[in-house]
């Protein structure tokens, strides 16, 4: 009994699947990974999946927690789920006569295309090679495949160098006038093995492991050990999937597609993962294992007839060559299709005419593609528009608000390759991710051009605006992330000769330097010479149904930060309810007031200060009146001014003399002026509701102008306007009573001067940890509150944004935060701020409005939590409105999800 009890309590780290079942499911793929779930899943199906089994992202919890050491009971667990394997495949790992042999790949819950690392082949040695020669009658294969792991294993396992291994290969097809890599008999693969190990025993002192259980040890260690490699960190920070997550481990028999001319290996989406087209993509290569279609090696043949009619490719398709596996292939990946009800990514092995199932998970998609196989499987009944609108990851779409190059444009075309991933960029051709990353954190636009590229330059391509490579597939690494990143990609662009070392890429006769400008069409898969003109996206179609869904889905209202006429309109343009944020010091910069700006500075005395404020009056009153117009009877939210008064004078001597010299302003006086204004912290300094409190003719000018700009709408019968004017910086209830009398008086005077009667509301921005605790205080003289979430969590933490860039990245790598809190809220400790103003807000003003327009407003997750904590509006820039649209409409469902998923608890 007591045995019994222990058992039932020990954690499981090991789940099996295979023979027509598994022990988990898709559901558990916060356990199992998203690869381990799926596999699970298959098997429960019936699919032909080879057996294996999954080492939970516990279990890498727990290596990460405990000093790199396995749980206790892993090793047994293991050595069961082998035996069980061994019994399904009729095989036994390490036995020299019937070998099995086994695949260890990494899982995470969240997909993470080749950011992490695989083992193939293992349990091949000196002695299993033979074996597997004798059962598979070609001596060949067998030697193909032991060279494939030890050169797999090396690097992954024992850190070597894969170019090292590379460069042996090469010598030897060079000294045999060979060019691919099937050309090269038994007896050839025989001395590329015996190259490669004595290459490991040059470079380590020690011999390439020969015992099984001592490779698959090495292998899980190292799948557990990417978890935390460079590659995987910096992809993890893109896409803000949480460290502690940790990965899952897949343990699987190997099925072999280099075992001759009915075998074959590739990858299928089951619609086109560029542009959603509702129809089986993909690429296979006879002879071959997976990652030769992958790693751009050699170029990988189209999955369909019709495909390779399209492209113009000689080569036969899977269709044409394997006609009966495809066949079979096909209804496999329908089957999944409709069991998911989402597009499918799917890895596939055919020995020997026989089909095997290796992966099938949600493909990665580009938003245009995303969008209409949401709508599609929508329109096909397979889910609901609200599970359409969840299918849409909001981020992407920033893919779809851009420009593309202009039909009418001249182009000379340098090249054409495959259209891998949609869009248009221009930039200077570089030919490193190193350099990539180096001149686009410098603000350079850049199109990083390789032969092809691998999981290290993942860098390199995040900071590119574009990507071409000269070899690989639809498929390839560069397609696969270039689509998952919306960056345009050409790849497989044969033609080019690409000389790295050089900083030269030939075609054509045509020769291009690195530094040369070139632009590229993801979309038609062409590389053209120079800048070409771009147009502007249209959002209609399949984007405008997800977005009318959306909208019908959400609660918070979606405004933008605007305070020009040209933002204004694109907000409209892009959904805006309204403006969010109106910085008016953004208004004071024009060269036509800024030196009105710098009188008022430089007046000794009130009256200085007003006659100077007289000339700033009617321009701000225009800038008014333009955004009114524009919004046409939305909210609009005005925040009076803010940045402190030096920020408007010139900083260096130079600067001033040259501002004195085209004003007319005495030098020295603007040099004293500037001494006297100059603070040691300006952040925390004389600035915000403090100005108006100090100078209240600032803020009387600014409220003047605001509610003449309303009474001129209204007269000209216009919709009425909804000015919303608020005091940025407020800590104390005193403050704002001051400031709300103040425009209070002000917009009568307006008013009663002009015969017209204006709404309008006074509220307050929440900036400060004080102003947060204190809200009730605040709420007692302010109808709103707009979050301004860059300076409450600036404050909250004593961090400035504009330093943070120095140590944040550490603090990342360390584990200290999980993500950079001024790019996604805290949620804990800002976002703890947040719920106390909220709640005692609303106390003291039941009716008081709430909307946050700090940058958080735009990303995802944030919104998530202020649809959580019951915000009324979020306020983003222009271009991130749908994102914000979208977001909301998620953040919406899921707490409707979370409502009815307690209620039935209940």
């Amino acid at each position: 009994m007591r045995r019994m009890v222990e058992t039932l309590a020990r954690k499981r780290f090991v789940y099996a699947f295979g023979g027509g079942r598994a022990d988990g499911d898709a559901s558990m793929k916060d356990l199992l990974g998203g690869k381990g779930a799926n596999l699970a899943e298959m098997s429960s199906l019936g699919l032909p999946v080879p057996p294996g089994f999954t080492i939970t992202t516990e279990a890498c919890t727990h290596f990460y927690g405990h000093g790199r050491s396995y749980p206790e009971s892993l090793r047994g667990e293991v050595g069961e789920a082998l035996s069980r394997v061994e019994t399904l495949a009729g095989k036994r790992f390490g036995d020299a006569a019937n070998p099995l042999l086994v695949s260890v790949r990494s899982g995470a819950r969240a997909s993470m295309p080749g950011m992490m690392d695989t083992v193939l082949n293992l349990g091949l040695n000196d002695e299993t090679v033979e074996g597997l020669a004798k059962l598979a009658g070609d001596r060949r294969f067998a030697f193909d495949s032991y060279r494939r792991f030890i050169q797999m294993y090396s690097n992954v396992v024992l850190g070597l160098d894969h170019h090292m291994f590379e460069e042996i290969l090469d010598d030897h097809k060079d000294a045999l006038s060979y060019t691919i890599d099937t050309q090269l008999s038994a007896e050839d693969w025989e001395a590329v093995v015996a190259d490669y190990r004595a290459a490991v025993q040059r470079e380590l002192s020690r011999p390439f492991p020969q015992a099984p259980q001592e490779q698959l040890w090495g292998a899980i260690g190292a799948v557990f050990d990417s978890w935390m490699n460079d590659r995987a960190k910096f992809y993890r920070r893109m896409h803000d999937i949480p460290e502690s997550w940790g990965t899952a481990v897949n343990v699987q028999s190997m099925v072999f597609g280099n075992m001759g001319e009915t075998s074959a290996t590739g990858v299928a989406f089951t619609r086109n993962p560029s542009t959603g087209e509702a129809a089986l993509y993909g690429e296979f290569l006879i002879n071959a294992q997976g990652e030769d279609v992958v790693a751009g090696i050699r170029t990988p043949q189209s999955i369909t007839r019709a495909a390779r009619e399209e492209m113009g490719e000689k080569a036969l398709s899977m269709e044409e060559a394997l006609p009966e596996v495809f066949g079979e292939l096909k209804g496999v990946v329908g089957r999944l299709e409709r069991h998911y009800r989402d597009m499918q990514d799917i890895e596939f092995t055919v020995e020997r005419g026989r089909l095997y199932m290796l992966q099938t998970r949600n493909g990665k998609r580009t938003a245009k593609a995303a969008l209409r196989v949401a709508v599609d499987l929508a329109d096909e009944g397979l889910i609901t528009h609200d599970e359409a609108v969840m299918r849409v990851e909001p981020a992407s779409l920033d893919q779809l608000l851009h420009p593309t190059i202009d039909p009418a444009a001249e182009r000379d075309v340098i090249s054409v390759g495959l259209p891998a991933s949609p869009g248009a960029a221009t930039g200077k051709i570089v030919f490193s991710a190193e350099e990539a990353e180096r001149l686009g954190a410098a603000g350079e636009a850049v199109i990083l051009v390789r032969d092809e590229t691998s999981p290290e330059d993942i860098r390199g391509m995040d900071a590119a605006r574009g990507i071409v490579t000269a070899r690989g597939g639809m498929t390839s690494h560069a397609a696969v992330v270039a689509r998952g990143m919306g960056r345009p990609c050409v790849s497989g662009a044969g033609e080019l000769q690409i000389y790295d070392k050089l900083g030269e890429m030939r075609c054509r006769g045509r020769v291009f330097r690195a530094g040369d400008v070139i632009t590229i069409d993801g979309a038609k898969g062409e590389i053209l010479s120079g800048v070409v003109k771009m147009i502007e996206p249209e959002l209609s179609g399949d984007f405008a149904t997800l977005m009318t869904w959306a909208d019908g889905a959400r609660r918070m209202q979606v405004r933008a930060n605007a305070e020009t006429a040209h933002e204004a309109a694109a907000a409209r343009q892009f959904g805006a309810e309204g403006i969010g944020l109106c910085r008016t010091e953004h208004m004071f910069f024009d060269d036509d007031r800024i030196a009105a700006v710098r009188e008022m500075i430089l007046a000794d005395d009130e009256l200085g200060r007003r006659t100077a404020l007289a000339k700033i009056l009617p321009m701000q009153r225009g800038d008014f009146v333009q955004l009114f117009t524009i919004m046409a009877g939305l909210p609009v939210t005005i925040r009076l001014l803010d940045i402190p008064l030096h920020e408007f004078l010139p900083h260096t001597e130079e600067d001033l003399d040259a501002v004195a010299k085209a004003t007319g302003l005495d030098a020295g006086k603007l040099m004293r002026r500037a001494k006297e204004l100059r603070e040691t912290n300006p952040m925390l300094g004389h600035r915000g509701c403090r100005l108006g409190i100090s100078y209240p003719e600032i803020y009387e000018m600014q409220v003047r102008a605001i509610i003449e700009a309303a009474c001129e709408i209204d007269a000209s019968g216009q919709r009425p306007p909804q000015p919303e004017i608020m005091h940025p910086l407020i800590a104390k209830g005193e403050e704002m009573a001051y400031l709300r009398v103040l425009t209070d008086r002000i917009a009568k005077q307006v008013m009663a001067e002009r015969g017209c009667a204006i709404e309008y509301t006074v509220g307050s921005m929440i900036e400060l940890p004080r102003a947060a605790v204190r809200a009730g205080e605040i709420a007692a003289h302010a109808e709103f509150f707009s979050f301004g979430t860059n300076d409450l969590t600036q404050t909250a933490y004593g961090i400035s944004r504009d330093d943070s860039g120095r140590f944040l990245a550490a603090y990342i790598d360390k584990g200290i935060f999980e993500r950079d809190p001024f790019a996604s809220l805290d949620q804990d400790g800002v976002g703890d701020l947040i719920r106390i103003a909220v709640e005692r807000g609303r106390a003291a003003r039941p009716g008081i409005k709430l909307g946050i327009c700090g940058e958080h407003g735009g990303d995802p997750a944030s919104i998530a939590f202020f649809e959580a904590v019951g915000l009324d509006y979020i306020s983003c820039s222009p271009y991130r409105v749908p994102i914000a649209r979208l977001a909301a409409a998620q953040a919406t469902l899921q707490q409707r999800a979370a409502g009815d998923g307690a209620a039935s608890l209940a």
